[in-house]
C-alpha cells in the first residue's frame, strides 16, 4: 500500500510539473504530457527510488534520476511530438524533476523506512562496511631476544 500511495504521489506531482514546463510553455499536448509522465514515474520509482536510492545517498539518486529523466523526456517528446530545440526543452522539465526527486527521496526515506520497521525488515541505508580494530586482534609475539642469544 505504501509503495501505490508513493506513486500516486510522484505521478501527480510529475504530472502538474512537466505540463507547467512542457505544455504551457513548450506547447505539447496533454495526452503526450501524460504519456511521457507515466512511463517517466514508473521508469524512475523502479531504478532510482528502489534500487539507487536503498543503496547510496539522496544526491546520487537525484543524479541519476536527472540523467534519467532527461534521456526518457527527450526520447519520448521526440516520438510524439514534432519540434525544435527538444535538447533544451528536455534539459528543462528533466532539471525540474530532478528537483522535486530531491525532496521525494527524502519522503521515500522517512516513510518507507518506517513501514518496514514495522514488518521487521530493516532499511540498511548505505552499504557501508566498517572493519573491526582492537589489540584482541594482533597477535601477542614472544620477545625475539631469547635468552640462549646471551
Amino acid at each position: 500500500m505504501q509503495h501505490v500511495k508513493a506513486l500516486a504521489i510522484k505521478f501527480i506531482a510529475s504530472l502538474i510539473l512537466l505540463y507547467v514546463i512542457l505544455g504551457l510553455i513548450y506547447g505539447m499536448s496533454f495526452g503526450n504530457v501524460f504519456i511521457i509522465t507515466a512511463i517517466l514515474g514508473i521508469v524512475s520509482y523502479v531504478l532510482g527510488d528502489m534500487l539507487i536510492l536503498p543503496r547510496s545517498s539522496n544526491t546520487v539518486a537525484t543524479v541519476a534520476d536527472l540523467g534519467l529523466a532527461f534521456v526518457l523526456i527527450w526520447f519520448l517528446s521526440s516520438i510524439l511530438t514534432y519540434g525544435d530545440n527538444l535538447f533544451i526543452m528536455s534539459l528543462i522539465a528533466a532539471a525540474g524533476v530532478a528537483l522535486f526527486e530531491y525532496f521525494f527521496h527524502g519522503y521515500l526515506v522517512r516513510n518507507m523506512t518506517e513501514a518496514s520497521t514495522e514488518t521487521g525488515i530493516m532499511n540498511q541505508g548505505n552499504l557501508r562496511y566498517n572493519t573491526e580494530v582492537s589489540e584482541d586482534l594482533t597477535p601477542v609475539r614472544p620477545d625475539v631476544r631469547s635468552d640462549d642469544e646471551e
